[in-house]
């Protein structure tokens, strides 16, 4: 009885989101491995064009921010720098607005520009237009089904919540009533030789059952991304149980020499020396003059988990606080990995390749599903008219 009532809802829940659920994983199954097909598929802009000396110096920071600007229109202003410590690295000036209110991507995006600057010479080398860039478009395919925020965040959101009920719903209606060695093979292995229809069961049953923990693990970390109170709310439980606290600060932090004349540059000059083999480091243009401007450090290539922020104070350029993963509770820590959690940055190449293929069973579970439900209803219906 409770089975027959868990199969009605994992049907009904499946069909009402099906769609979504599929264009979600599929688009999540071609963004994976984004981060490694940009330098592919647009060397000219993410590597340096020129060639860079041993004895070449970087400009300051300031400069190239007028640089990038001055590539703008006007009225598009630059928000945000990543930058690169491999000499053959270009850095990228963004420079975004959004209305969170607007309905459909372009109307969402006011503007969504990339000015990719080599460091060394000041030259510009690509401005993107990222609001119409194919990978963007797959990331905001993948986020709000081109919605735009207030309505795609919630159909997307809502969606991967039934998802995760239909993934739980899905592990135990596959539960075998008696663990017999046979009937155990027979729910763990496929068998080609059977019936079409039965090897479409199968290929939803069994690759589902396969896939449910990392399902589970990418859906509920997606769920992160779409409502940030859900991952409030559980870096703050695991804080909860985790005896250890954050490392308080020392009170006084190490000089920064002010030897140029924009507190930026000193603060970024300051942070290249104690870190020269960070992979790279991203500066969010503050807009209010009384707040710290921050620099966050990655060590690792491509992943979000290990970092550490300096605040600098915009009025003498000393730093005003230090916070890094080393020394964060466990809350914070998985919370700071929530995007290598996603997209399996965590464990290399090897996990990035796992939930590539994850992504791909996810969104072949509304299609094989839907034929169970259509073959199951002509059945159905045979018998009426027999």
């Amino acid at each position: 009885m409770i089975k027959a009532g868990l199969l009605w809802l994992h049907k009904w829940l499946g069909l009402f989101t099906g769609l979504v659920v599929f264009i979600v994983s599929l688009s999540g199954y071609f963004y994976v491995f984004y981060d490694e097909l940009k330098l592919i598929v647009y060397p000219q802009k993410y590597y340096t064009q020129d060639s860079v000396g041993e004895n070449s110096k970087l400009l300051p920071l300031t400069q190239l921010i007028d640089i990038a600007q001055n590539a703008l229109p006007k009225g598009e202003k630059i928000s945000r720098t990543d930058l690169y410590l491999s000499p053959d690295r270009t850095w990228i000036f963004r420079a975004l607005k959004t209305d969170e209110h607007a309905f459909g991507n372009n109307q969402y995006y006011i503007y969504h520009k990339r000015v990719f600057i080599n460091p060394y010479s000041g030259k510009v080398q690509a401005v993107e237009n990222s609001k119409t860039e194919f990978f963007q478009i797959v990331l905001q395919l993948h986020m709000n089904l081109l919605l735009g925020a207030m309505v795609g965040h919630w159909v997307v959101g809502i969606s991967v919540i039934i998802f995760i009920i239909i993934l739980i719903t899905g592990v135990v209606l596959w539960w075998p009533k008696k663990w017999t060695i046979k009937k155990l093979i027979r729910q763990l292995w496929f068998n080609f030789k059977v019936k079409w229809k039965r090897l479409n069961y199968d290929l939803h049953q069994i690759l589902g059952l396969y896939s449910v923990i990392f399902a589970l693990l990418i859906a509920c970390t997606g769920i992160a991304f779409t409502f940030p109170a859900f991952k409030t709310f559980y870096v703050k439980s695991l804080n909860g149980f985790d005896s250890t606290k954050e490392i308080e600060q020392q009170e006084k932090f190490e000089y920064v020499p002010q030897n140029q004349s924009k507190i930026l540059d000193n603060a970024l000059n300051f942070t290249i020396s104690k870190h020269p083999n960070a992979d790279m480091m991203s500066i969010r243009l503050r807009k209010s003059p009384t707040d710290p401007q921050d620099i966050q450090v990655r060590f690792i290539k491509d992943r979000t988990g290990e970092f550490i922020w300096y605040y600098f104070n915009r009025g003498n350029g000393q730093i005003e606080k230090i916070k890094q993963s080393e020394n964060a509770p466990i809350g914070d820590k998985i919370g700071a990995m929530n995007y290598d959690l996603h997209v399996g940055n965590y464990g290399g190449i090897a996990t990035k390749v796992l939930h590539f293929f994850i992504a791909l069973i996810c969104a072949s579970l509304p299609i094989t599903g839907t034929i169970i439900w259509l073959n199951k209803k002509k059945k159905k219906t045979k018998k009426r008219i027999k």
